[in-house]
């Protein structure tokens, strides 16, 4: 659920939404790690200026944990 969001929302920023895909892996119980795969070019975009851009959509994940108790650690990887 938590990655299928954060794939739409990267894919809207991106020039190239084809080439984005997020993969999500379970690190222990209580913490998941969330990878946002992207060109080189989008990377940039999905980071943002001073980090704001990738400092939103983790505020808005870290919303998740209320709900379901799961802290996420958000990366972004260039293709």
């Amino acid at each position: 659920m938590v990655a299928d969001f954060i794939e739409y929302y990267a894919k809207l920023i991106a020039n190239t939404p084809e080439l984005i895909k997020v993969s999500q892996e379970s690190i222990n119980n209580n913490l998941k790690q969330i990878i946002i795969y992207a060109s080189s070019d989008d990377t940039g975009k999905i980071i943002g200026k001073n980090g704001n851009m990738i400092d939103a959509i983790k505020t808005i994940v870290n919303g998740c944990k209320v709900k379901d108790g799961i802290s996420y650690k958000i990366k972004v990887v260039s293709i």
